[in-house]
């Protein structure tokens, strides 16, 4: 039988609330960043006032049920504690691989939130405490927070591409049932007199997430019976998605139309989808209401359970609390910024010439738009090019970026590999395969390189890059692998007390072709003191 609300909180009872509310106040202000200025987490600045609003709600909600101090509650709640804490280490080891604002960061602390509130909730929610039931609206709650947080990199990829290529067929199909000659080449449709793109904007993450978000706000706020909640929830996903491809068409049949959908066309159909999806999931959600009043939790039976254990004999989640507070104190200090301004900065211009006989030299003039994203403002690319006697130019571009101690963890600089980063720009991977061993480069032997083969349409580029930290080359294995971040964090430690550089050789030619070039041994030769 439901018993009712504990109006007497102990002094306990409001230090784990504390505890729960500081966890969730720290992963707040991580976030608050990400949540301004990612558009795919935009509904985020709304998670922590939704997550007092649902706690609300499931107080005031008329079926207040608490749960007996049984041995299966003892293990659910020890075991979604134990996640959180193991979930907060790997997030910290992530930080000091990464960064905390890389999105398996944001992700994993997210989590980790999420399981040390559903344990509390469980706390809060027993017999003994009876001070926040445990219902659909409170275990909605704790779950909006990892939806608040970035996706992981290689999910994020995976949900946008198919979403991408979705939309992109179904708009194709729509244009062709109204009589619009349009073809695809992947995500980019192609009208008569112009081509419109969908991008990963453009792909719906938004407008899905979000409303996946709405979706389980209206029914833990104005839903009761449980086959409506579901049937909200489950229509949400669909919903965005078939309002997105609806605001493709019409994006689309502007563009066709010849009218310049960029700008005010783009946001302002981006921020209609949004807003008429959620104004269709609200009425839905009160159409579906049961609009018999609640019965009040106060009106409720005062049966006292007979076998309630007071909040200071359960000293496991407060425990446990505490411990996780500890562990982001100390990955947050031991992981706040080291950088040592005092330490010379190599000067990239000097190893690669600017003029040199038979190449033509273009210098990248575009670079600092990536400074912010890699955490430093060295960067440097050069491209040769020389007259073949048969076919087209030989092409060599040589990229270099430089870090000083502390300035950026090492698997920061890791994740940013060609194998990740172009196949985003056009380029298509074709092979990762051993670099030739020993690699030579004038009679000289290199430290082994890793090798990429990409082709843009017909046209080959041979890739070889190293990583150094602290003039010692670094092994490169699976960038975006959570299990490498957690080695490179444990091996280099908290602070990168090394430099790290990143030298990128680029070409349309095999090494073959290269190793015995007199630009290739200058440059290389160059850089022979910092590792190389």
């Amino acid at each position: 039988m439901p018993v009712p609300l504990n109006r007497s909180i102990p002094a306990m009872v409001w230090c784990v609330i504390a505890l729960g509310g500081l966890l969730a106040g720290a992963l707040s202000v991580l976030l608050w960043p990400q949540w301004r200025n990612n558009p795919d987490l935009s509904h985020g600045l709304f998670v922590p006032a939704i997550f007092l609003i649902l706690l609300h709600e499931s107080r005031r909600q008329g079926s207040c049920r608490f749960l007996p101090e049984t041995l299966a509650t003892k293990i659910l709640r020890t075991t979604t504690l134990v996640s959180g804490l193991v979930l907060i280490a790997c997030g910290g080891l992530f930080a000091a691989s990464l960064d905390w604002s890389h999105a398996l960061v944001g992700f994993t602390l997210a989590s980790a939130l999420a399981a040390l509130l559903c344990a509390t909730l469980l706390w809060l929610a027993g017999d003994g405490v009876r001070v926040v039931p445990l219902n659909w609206s409170s275990l909605v709650a704790v779950g909006l927070w990892p939806l608040s947080a970035p996706i992981p990199p290689n999910t994020y990829q995976h949900i946008t591409l198919k979403l991408q290529l979705l939309v992109t067929d179904v708009v194709l199909h729509a244009l062709h049932l109204l009589g619009i000659p349009a073809i695809t080449r992947g995500n980019i449709i192609e009208l008569a007199h112009t081509s419109v793109g969908v991008e990963e904007a453009c792909s719906g993450v938004r407008s899905l997430i979000s409303c996946i978000v709405a979706g389980l706000f209206f029914s833990a706020t104005l839903v009761r019976k449980p086959w409506a909640r579901v049937l909200l929830v489950a229509l949400a996903a669909p919903l965005a998605i078939g309002m997105n491809i609806l605001r493709s068409l019409v994006l689309t049949l502007l563009a066709n139309a010849g009218i310049n959908i960029g700008g005010t066309w783009h946001d302002l159909t981006g921020f209609a989808v949004l807003g008429v999806t959620a104004a269709i999931l609200g009425g839905l959600a009160l159409w579906l209401e049961d609009r018999a009043p609640a019965k009040p939790a106060a009106a409720i039976a005062t049966r006292q359970p007979a076998s309630a254990l007071p909040p200071t004999r359960r000293w496991g989640v407060p425990a446990g609390l505490v411990a996780a507070v500890v562990l982001v104190g100390f990955f947050a200090y031991n992981t706040h910024d080291t950088s040592r301004a005092d330490a010379p900065v190599p000067n990239l211009e000097s190893f690669l010439p600017v003029t040199t006989p038979e190449w033509t030299v273009r210098t990248a003039d575009d670079l600092s738009q990536f400074s912010s994203l890699l955490q430093t403002d060295h960067l440097l690319q050069r491209s040769y090019l020389r007259k073949a006697p048969s076919g087209p130019p030989m092409q060599i571009t040589f990229y270099l970026a430089y870090w000083s101690a502390g300035q950026a963890p090492v698997s920061l600089v890791s994740s940013h590999t060609p194998d990740t980063c172009w196949p985003g720009s056009g380029w298509v991977w074709q092979a990762h395969t051993a670099a030739p061993s020993p690699f030579l480069v004038g009679g000289r032997t290199l430290p082994k390189p890793e090798y990429l083969l990409f082709k843009n349409d017909a046209y080959p580029q041979h890739v070889w890059y190293w990583h150094l930290y602290a003039g010692q080359p670094i092994p490169q294995i699976a960038p975006l692998s959570p299990r490498t971040f957690l080695k490179l964090a444990l091996r280099y430690g908290f602070r990168a007390a090394g430099d790290q550089l990143f030298v990128r050789i680029s070409s349309n030619q095999p090494w073959e072709a290269l190793c015995d070039d007199p630009l290739v041994i200058e440059v290389l030769s160059h850089l022979q003191p910092l590792g190389l």
